[in-house]
């Protein structure tokens, strides 16, 4: 073995022990962290495998990283008029806050006026202890079903399925046929109705079915057998009937000739203050979830009876004039329906455009201010405008309807009218002549694409405006109107898509513009 080989064996066992030595140090050095790491571990970190602040954000991940909530998507497009929406407020409720409720329920305490207040407590009280549990009180459980039901029509889009075992809303008939559809399938889902069990026929839980005031009975008498809308647990119940007819007591408390409403508003006085006494529903809400329906023309007149029922009740009325406080928001424009025999024979039906040579037609008689304007222009003046005061002898009405291509249908004494039905009824495009009226169902129908409003002013340029529409634009509303008279059918027992029920949607969409809490 050479010199060379002697040294590297040397080099060699220098180095190994030169690093067993830096070993044996940097052991001897980490022991002692090792053992203070260990026991600072213990005595500081956490004592449970997992906090209430990790197991709230594991078992929780709908909760949102900040503290305010943001508000629902608009929808694209507005179902409504701008004065008639509902009152769908950026605090309105939103997908988080609906998981929120559901994994935590009766855990947060919601204040539907205030969301975003809500949520800020759940957030800074997360890490905190868990608040005790509370059942909420039935009042809230409603109110958080139609926040629900508000948040859910909002967010109705064009994407929206449009399978409906009966029919789907399509067309510009409707300000918005997809939100409309999903109101209208949110108030069959949960809509709750309570009829007050008070009063006594006639003048209450009755009304009449084979008159030009006909809804009132034919409403009444649905609500009575009804069993899908009505409940009879008031608790339960979204809102409140109050089931008397305007017209019976016309006829059997009102003294013909005598120009004394006190009778009528005695009555309709009374009625209220005992179910008010009775029950703790119209106190609790000062009437604004109770609602009437009338369609006499004295009808409005015992609303205000009593102050709250016509300042803050819904009221379902025929003779919707704006002139005399119908408020669109708040109450309900109904149709005017004369059903002579109580049923649809031989109503609804009529030839095709092509068999309708008049242009327009009008028969009835003279009173209220807008009729004498429309005889003093057109009556047996013009072959294409048809207007009467009296029919020739011989002649039908109802077949002078089916045989024009317009229908002429002023006000009378009030701006309601039957004569916009039976036009619908005979496929006859209806001319709205008219001051202040709101035409039934506006919150949800665009009467403009199925309907000609001429105003009084424009009476005697009435040939020009109806022969300015196109034959084509009048095919188009020719067939809007076979579409939409289904809304305004009257039918026993009801159909869906009927007048009952969309007077029934119309009540809904105004139920949702109330919120109602506990004090």
């Amino acid at each position: 073995m050479g010199d060379e080989d002697v040294d590297g064996k040397c080099r060699n066992m220098s180095a190994c022990s030169s690093t067993t030595s830096y070993s044996t140090k940097l052991f001897l050095f980490m022991v002692p962290l090792v053992v203070i790491s260990a026991f600072v571990f213990v005595n500081i970190g956490p004592k449970t495998p997992t906090s209430f602040l990790t197991s709230l954000s594991t078992s929780s991940h709908h909760l949102p990283p900040s503290p305010s909530l943001p508000p629902a998507p608009a929808p694209a497009l507005s179902p409504l008029p701008p004065e008639m929406l509902p009152s769908l407020s950026a605090s309105s409720l939103s997908t988080k806050v609906e998981s929120i409720q559901d994994d935590y329920n009766r855990t947060i305490q919601m204040n539907l006026i205030n969301v975003t207040t809500t949520s800020s407590n759940v957030t800074s009280t997360a890490s905190l202890e868990p608040k005790k549990r509370r059942v909420l009180s039935n009042l809230e459980k409603i109110e958080f079903e139609l926040q629900k039901a508000r948040a859910s029509i909002k967010a109705a889009s064009m994407d929206d399925p449009v399978d409906d075992p009966d029919y789907v809303p399509l067309g510009p008939m409707y300000w918005n046929a997809k939100v409309f559809h999903r109101s209208y399938l949110e108030m069959e889902k949960q809509f709750k109705i309570y009829v007050y069990k008070e009063g006594e026929p006639p003048l209450f839980h009755d009304g009449p079915c084979k008159s030009i005031y006909s809804m009132e009975g034919s409403f009444i008498y649905e609500m009575e057998t009804d069993t899908r809308f009505r409940t009879n647990n008031p608790d339960k119940a979204h809102a409140f009937y109050l089931p008397f007819s305007v017209v019976k007591m016309v006829r059997y408390v009102y003294e013909r000739n005598s120009r004394d409403f006190s009778p009528i508003r005695n009555t309709v006085r009374d009625y209220i203050n005992l179910v008010g006494d009775k029950y703790p529903y119209w106190n609790r809400s000062i009437g604004a979830d109770h609602f009437i329906l009338s369609c006499h023309d004295w009808g409005p007149e015992a609303s205000f009876s009593h102050p709250h029922l016509g300042h803050n009740s819904i009221r379902a009325l025929c003779n919707a004039n704006t002139s005399e406080k119908f408020k669109p928001r708040k109450d309900v424009s109904i149709p005017e329906i004369n059903l002579r025999t109580g049923s649809l024979t031989g109503l609804v039906g009529g030839p095709s455009p092509s068999s309708r040579p008049i242009l327009a037609f009008f028969a009835g008689g003279v009173h209220g201010p807008v009729r004498p304007v429309l005889l003093e222009h057109w009556e047996n003046k013009d072959n294409d405008i048809r207007v009467h005061k009296y029919l020739p002898r011989g002649t039908s009405y109802s077949d002078m309807m089916r045989n024009s291509k317009f229908c002429i249908c002023p006000s009378g004494y009030e701006v309601a009218s039957p004569r916009i039905v039976e036009a619908l009824y005979s496929g006859c495009v209806p001319v709205l002549i008219n001051s202040g009226y709101v035409p039934p169902f506006s919150d949800v129908l665009n009467w403009r694409s199925f309907s000609v409003i001429v105003s009084v002013e424009d009476i005697p340029n009435l040939k020009t405006i109806l022969t300015a529409i196109s034959p084509r634009q009048y095919l188009r509303m020719y067939r809007r109107v076979l579409k939409v008279r289904r809304h305004f059918e009257v039918n026993s027992p009801a159909k869906r898509f009927d007048v009952f029920h969309m007077i029934l949607h119309s009540i809904w969409v105004r139920r949702l513009n109330v919120r109602i809490r506990e004090v």
